[in-house]
């Protein structure tokens, strides 16, 4: 363990920048989402890329609390960029 206060290792410092890297790039995806709306091509794309080629009919269901259906994955998208959680899955 570290002691606080002191700087990351090489190997942390991978990890951080690595996981920012994806953050932003994540946080672009849904200010391009917000932009320009799930009907964008660029938007459709990247859905597609997230979903290995197919963008997934609704309904979606998630393990979200509470929260757990969307009517379609455009729904569950935007829901996932208003709440900064980008990584969550169906």
């Amino acid at each position: 363990a570290q002691q606080p206060g002191t700087p990351l290792s090489d190997q942390e410092y991978h990890q951080f920048f690595k996981f920012l890297r994806i953050t932003i790039q994540a946080s672009t995806a849904c200010l391009l989402r917000e932009l320009y709306g799930c009907k964008n091509s660029l938007v459709q794309r990247l859905d597609e890329y997230e979903n290995h080629g197919v963008i997934p009919p609704g309904p979606i269901c998630s393990e979200l609390p509470g929260n757990p259906f969307f009517r379609n994955f455009c729904t569950f998208s935007l829901y996932r960029c208003l709440t900064k959680k980008y990584f969550l899955k169906v």
